[in-house]
């Protein structure tokens, strides 16, 4: 339930064994290469092209995929092209006759392999081909592990600035990551991770208004047309700083669309050529319109026809919220003294000091940090001792 998680992780794992995928039309000669590469290589093999990408899908991913070229149905190049969208980490390596060896070398050009041998081929040759696919492999997810701890130690960094110098901000990005998962899943979005956080990511740009001006907005309190300006601007000031982390140009992207005019504008926007992507901003969007219009006290089915009426929002994507649930929602409410409270407990009330700042906002779901610095708070007396929290209900 927390929103500290590693992000980032859009393949299949990165603990994967370093298993090897042979596959060829002739079955001897797999089991030829099954017997003389077994002591040294974890080996699997697979009958053809169409069984081969089977394996893939079933068992994959694999450290290296090695393929005859010529094979009825679906040759290498084929099978090597799916396996790039299923499982871009593998390395491949083709398996040529001496006729094919233009073709070949056009398929290492392209980037769809990382060697080809000629036919036939020796135990030793393919064995230091074998050797240095692994380490290829090797390398490529070491980098990709490298970059994937650096994006989620940068969106803990920037999820608890949030949370210290704006919580009803951050309490809202918490709710809307929720919404967001709900509909990535029953939607079955491509690479969700991202989705995901662009929700908690969503209201970063709103550490540069004051939290009077937010607080207005929640409530539906109509802006003078500077403080609108400043409000309607945050979706872009969070897009600047998130453009400067690598990988986060399309959660960027995402983000910004908060403020499209519709549905239409999202889809027909040409700097953005990822469909994926696309959807994403319109689930974002979608889940902050109907967050706000449930923070004004309409109901879910109120909130639902709402969207629906005005048009603006994809039909499939507001028909998709009609089930969602909070976490709130699965506990009861319970006032307990801040020396019980728990993480993943969600605060039921805006918690504030006993000069008036929001410390934090209702619906903030309670992770370390804000275990510690309510406890710090509560130590020095500065707010209530007890709070109204939900927490799952007592074991019975």
């Amino acid at each position: 339930m927390s929103h500290q998680r590693v992000y980032g992780s859009e393949n299949w794992g990165n603990a994967m064994s370093e298993k090897i995928l042979f596959v060829d039309d002739e079955s001897a000669v797999l089991e030829g290469y099954q017997r003389s590469l077994r002591r040294e290589f974890d080996v699997e093999i697979a009958l053809g092209g169409f069984a081969g990408l089977s394996q893939v899908e079933k068992a994959g991913p694999y450290a290296v995929v090695v393929s005859d070229m010529r094979m009825p149905g679906m040759d290498g190049i084929q099978l090597f092209n799916k396996i790039r969208a299923l499982a871009p980490d593998s390395v491949r390596i083709m398996l040529t006759g001496n006729t094919d060896v233009d073709t070949a070398i056009n398929a290492v050009n392209e980037g769809r392999v990382f060697r080809f041998l000629t036919k036939p081929v020796t135990k030793e040759t393919l064995a230091s081909a074998l050797t240095a696919g692994l380490e290829q492999f090797r390398l490529v997810t070491a980098e990709k592990e490298l970059l994937e701890k650096t994006l989620s130690g940068s969106i803990k960094v920037l999820t608890e600035v949030l949370s210290l110098v704006n919580p009803a901000a951050f309490s809202r990005a918490v709710r809307v990551q929720q919404y967001v998962r709900h509909l990535s899943r029953k939607m079955n979005v491509p690479g969700a991770w991202r989705l995901d956080v662009a929700a908690m990511m969503s209201q970063l740009g709103c550490v540069t208004l004051p939290s009077e001006m937010i607080d207005a907005v929640y409530a539906d309190e109509k802006l003078s047309t500077k403080d609108q300006t400043h409000y309607d601007s945050h979706p872009r000031i969070a897009q600047d700083l998130l453009s400067k982390i690598p990988r986060m140009e399309p959660i960027a992207w995402m983000i910004a669309q908060q403020n499209a005019a519709s549905a239409t504008a999202i889809a027909i926007d040409a700097s953005m050529t990822d469909e994926s992507v696309k959807l994403g901003a319109q689930i974002l969007r979608t889940a902050l319109a109907f967050d706000q219009l449930r923070g004004q006290g309409r109901s879910k089915k109120e909130a639902l026809q709402r969207l629906s009426y005005t048009g603006k929002y994809l039909p499939n994507v507001v028909d998709a919220l009609a089930d969602v649930e909070l976490d709130s929602e699965q506990m009861e409410v319970r006032r307990r003294p801040v020396s019980t409270l728990a993480i993943g407990m969600i605060i039921d009330e805006d918690v504030r000091s006993n000069v008036g700042i929001l410390i934090v906002a209702k619906g903030t779901e309670i992770t370390k940090f804000l275990l510690a610095r309510l406890n710090n708070f509560n130590e020095r007396n500065m707010i209530p001792d007890e709070l109204l929290v939900f927490s799952p209900p007592p074991q019975v």
